[in-house]
């Protein structure tokens, strides 16, 4: 009996360039098999790119760091349902910084496989983990290290609807008729604000303030990543700086090592000629 997930999971954890030899072969096996439903299933497996086969292993090494990634992801929901700018704000950071990290992970993984990925490929990882992080389905794939594609790419969680008990209730009562000999009191009355309108506002103002403090948060992310690469540059920089002092005295060492050595080898072609003339004397005649 072929056991559809083991297969994929055994294909997902090949090399790219592994993968449709592999899964073809499990297809026909299991065709073979009399099993055409599964075999059919098998050969519909699609090929990862690099960045979804870079994901899966990244997933399948730190099993521990994909379920709090995941963890950040049900919190984003949450407060996004509440409309909790605070939790969004925390949350969002801890987000795009365990993001980061991650995919310089991936990058690391896939270089000791064999696969040194890019700088666009590693960004394409990281919008990887951003859609994990919105898609629940995809969350799950790639968990256990057998996401077959990118999920679509996710710009917050302004699709989660806020909780009943955030929303601002609508008054149901209608006001009662005045009686009809009651004189107006003012001339021109303004009209009540209708109760759904008002409801719609308040909930288009809060979600509008959660969106800006997921963005302030972002924006607070990128301000402390820049700062660190460039404090990080600074340092290379440093490194740089004192090699090539040091590069700049060996040279003058090893200058001043040819140029004696240029000095010897003068000197001992003077005495090998002076030898010869002198051997050349010496020859009986």
């Amino acid at each position: 009996m072929v056991d559809v997930d083991a297969v994929a999971a055994e294909l997902y954890g090949l090399r790219p360039e592994e993968f449709t030899a592999a899964r073809d072969a499990r297809a026909a096996t299991a065709r073979k098999a009399g099993q055409r439903a599964e075999a059919k299933r098998i050969a519909a497996l699609h090929k990862p790119t690099r960045a979804v086969w870079a994901a899966n292993r990244l997933a399948r090494a730190d099993a521990d760091r994909a379920r709090h990634l995941l963890e950040i992801g049900q919190g984003l929901r949450e407060a996004h349902r509440t409309l909790s700018g605070e939790d969004l704000r925390k949350l969002s950071h801890q987000q795009h910084v365990v993001i980061a990290a991650m995919a310089g992970e991936a990058r690391r993984l896939a270089g000791e496989a064999g696969q040194g990925l890019s700088t666009g490929v590693q960004r394409e990882v990281e919008q990887i983990l951003r859609g994990v992080l919105a898609d629940p389905d995809a969350a799950e794939a790639w968990a256990r290290g057998v996401l077959e594609k990118a999920p679509p790419q996710a710009v917050g969680f302004a699709e989660v609807a806020p909780a009943p008990g955030t929303e601002p209730r609508p008054q149901q009562h209608e006001p009662e008729p005045r009686p009809e000999q009651e004189p107006e009191p003012d001339p021109e009355p303004k009209p009540d604000p209708e109760p759904e309108a008002d409801t719609r506002e308040a909930e288009r103002t809060r979600r509008e303030a959660a969106l800006a403090e997921e963005a302030l948060a972002r924006a607070e992310t990128e301000r402390a990543q820049a700062r660190t690469g460039l404090g990080a540059l600074d340092e290379e920089i440093g490194r740089l700086e004192e090699r090539l002092e040091r590069a700049r005295a060996e040279r003058e060492r090893l200058a001043a090592v040819a140029q004696d050595a240029d000095r010897r080898h003068r000197e001992a072609e003077r005495e090998a000629k002076a030898a010869r003339a002198a051997a050349r004397k010496a020859r009986p005649r």
